[in-house]
């Protein structure tokens, strides 16, 4: 469930992006979205990036997957990364358990190696999305500072 305010406060988030970054964007939520239709979405708009993430419950902690825009690129993160398999080598970071994978276009989603990730993120979430409720986005406050969300000039 997504409501008409939620809908145009996040409209008004992407538009500070690029057209490509914005479109990038909005296409990876849509198929995010169509991913997991149970559970909730939440939308962050911290100070780097623009988030929305999937969790089976109202709460930030449990989310285990989201998409992040930045000036230039938009990242697909797995909150637990560094437990995954990934034979084919495409998560980044060497943080304590956020991976991520850089998106060269929203139909990175559908790649075999990816959509192998998300099914290994999404596994030790299963029951609970499966009791959740349809997928409902929830816009959480806005970071008073943020950086710009277009490329420095030249």
């Amino acid at each position: 469930m997504t409501t008409d305010n939620n809908e145009s406060q996040i409209a008004a988030f992407l538009a500070r992006y690029t057209p490509a970054i914005e479109a990038q964007l909005r296409d990876a939520r849509t198929r995010l979205r169509a991913a997991f239709p149970r559970g909730f979405e939440l939308v962050f708009d911290n100070y780097n990036a623009l988030v929305f993430g999937i969790s089976p419950t109202e709460r930030s902690r449990e989310s285990f997957i989201s998409i992040a825009g930045y000036p230039q690129w938009v990242t697909l993160f797995f909150l637990r990364g560094i437990d995954l398999d990934d034979p084919a080598g495409l998560l980044e970071g060497s943080g304590k358990q956020v991976r991520g994978v850089r998106l060269k276009s929203a139909a990175d989603l559908g790649l075999p190696a990816i959509k192998a990730l998300i099914t290994q993120a999404a596994g030790a979430q299963a029951a609970a999305l499966k009791t959740a409720p349809p997928l409902t986005t929830i816009v959480k406050p806005a970071s008073a500072n943020q950086r710009s969300r277009r490329p420095a000039g030249p």
